[in-house]
């Protein structure tokens, strides 16, 4: 009975997780009708609510904002849209910080999240995964002896929390497996096994 019982919650579970995230993402993305004139939304023309246009929308808003950008024209607009936000005081400090942890983290040029780690945490008779976000800089890397990483350890099982710490880099072991694979890997609290690791 219990094991029937287990059996049905590992299949139910996932899906449930799964249609929960979506409607929850989707319901976010709905938000993009509200740039529509109420007289013109889908619900006022159709007369019912049609899922899946919010999300269309919304992709088709940041497809388009990315091909305006990226001419010199697009860029000029997007600085000056953020010089005018660099003049107001709480704007200013919310946008900037926003803005260099979604450059480092979504720019292909930056190093953050391109490593899964190993390390000794929350002692040193334990281990956990982690990912690299850079390197110290700055008066922090004067004050340090020696090379160090920046590293982020996430809690399980939402990734989305975690801790911030700086570390030696000997004292690291880098895994030979994928951010994603890391991320399923904690997430599942260690059910879904990594592939392969270094030999160490």
């Amino acid at each position: 009975m219990r094991k029937y019982f287990i059996t049905g919650l590992l299949v139910w579970i996932p899906l449930i997780i799964t249609v929960w995230v979506l409607n929850l993402l989707n319901g976010w993305m709905d938000a993009s009708l509200l740039l529509i004139p109420k007289a013109y939304r889908p619900e006022t023309l159709l007369g019912f609510y049609v899922p899946g246009v919010g999300v269309i929308l919304t992709a088709a808003l940041l497809f388009v904002t990315g091909l305006l950008t990226a001419n010199l024209l697009g860029r000029r607009l997007v600085l000056l849209w953020e010089s005018l936000l660099a003049r107001i005081p709480v704007v200013k400090t919310i946008y900037g910080g926003v803005k260099q942890v979604s450059d480092t983290l979504f720019s292909g040029k930056g190093q953050a999240f391109r490593k899964a780690l190993l390390v000794r945490y929350p002692h040193q008779g334990a281990w956990a995964v982690a990912f690299q976000t850079g390197h110290p800089s700055g008066q922090i890397a004067d004050i340090l002896e020696g090379d160090h990483v920046s590293v982020f350890i996430p809690t399980t099982p939402n990734p989305t929390s975690g801790f911030f710490m700086i570390m030696p880099k000997k004292d690291v072991i880098e895994l030979d497996m994928s951010v994603e694979a890391a991320l399923k890997y904690i997430v599942s609290m260690g059910v879904v096994g990594p592939d392969k690791l270094l030999n160490h």
